[in-house]
């Protein structure tokens, strides 16, 4: 549940909530290099919780958008 604090990232953007914007790419903590940065931390035993966590909330947030709006990047 921790791994949901990625979401304060939302915090940010004007309007904080619009449902028919995609997360992916938008917000600073869904971009690319975070994503690769959270599946890096898959790897090593101490951080893999966070990491899978963090994967995980990610691709909801990939299936989110493609089901909203067809794409992935603004």
């Amino acid at each position: 549940m921790a791994t949901m604090l990625v979401d304060l990232d939302h915090l940010l953007a004007t309007p904080i909530y619009d449902a028919a914007r995609c997360s992916i790419g938008f917000h600073p903590l869904h971009g690319l290099v975070p994503v690769g940065v959270y599946c890096l931390l898959c790897l090593p035993s101490r951080s893999r919780i966070v990491g899978i966590g963090l994967v995980i909330h990610m691709a909801l947030d990939a299936i989110h958008c493609r089901m909203t709006g067809g794409v992935w990047f603004s």
